[in-house]
């Protein structure tokens, strides 16, 4: 009887990986409603669904930096804007800083927000260490609750969210980011 129960429940599993594999719903409620919805894209060209939509306007905040100064996003209205999620523990946030260091440099009509996920750092010494050890200009910003990364539900780091002139989210990049990577986002936005 029980060797009868496991057969059942083994071919029950098979044919529900089955199903799952081959089936491919032909519309969603969303596409039918004629919205985009929005994946992050990681790395190797993986994708996680992220509860923000394509054109959705990016959710407004205000941090200070690591001189004190206050900084809002919608100061840079206007302006292309990444805004970088990004701990100084963090080995894929180290390996994208010069190319993004280098796209800020070249790029005129772009604003980086890098935003440290101050929380997590052990002393806020170390934010200022990395900085000047990368030689970084653009805005380093300091999330010291972690509120910001929370808004944007920021979970593996680094996490990059391009944001247009309209202040509209764009695209979600999970993982480090390389320079050709972040002149093709920033294409697709124009």
């Amino acid at each position: 009887m029980k060797k009868w129960i496991v057969i059942i429940v083994v071919v029950g599993l098979f044919g529900w990986a089955l199903y799952d594999l081959l089936y491919e719903p032909e519309d969603t409620a969303e596409e039918e409603a004629g919205d985009t919805v929005m994946t992050a894209e990681g790395p190797d060209g993986q994708e996680d669904a992220t509860s923000f939509e394509k054109g959705q306007e990016a959710p407004e905040f205000t941090l200070q930096t690591l001189g004190g100064e206050e900084v809002s996003l919608s100061d840079y209205r206007g302006t292309p804007v990444i805004i970088n999620f990004w701990a100084t523990w963090c080995p894929p946030c180290r390996a994208e800083m010069p190319d993004m260091e280098e796209m800020y440099q070249e790029e005129e009509e772009l604003e980086i927000l890098a935003v440290n996920m101050t929380e997590t750092e052990s002393t806020r010494n170390e934010v200022g260490q990395f900085v000047g050890e990368f030689g970084l200009s653009f805005l380093v910003l300091l999330d010291e609750n972690s509120d910001v990364s929370g808004m944007y539900e920021v979970g593996p780091v680094p996490t990059s969210v391009f944001v247009d002139r309209e202040g509209h989210v764009q695209s979600v990049i999970l993982g480090a980011m390389n320079k050709d990577l972040m002149e093709q986002k920033l294409d697709e936005m124009e």
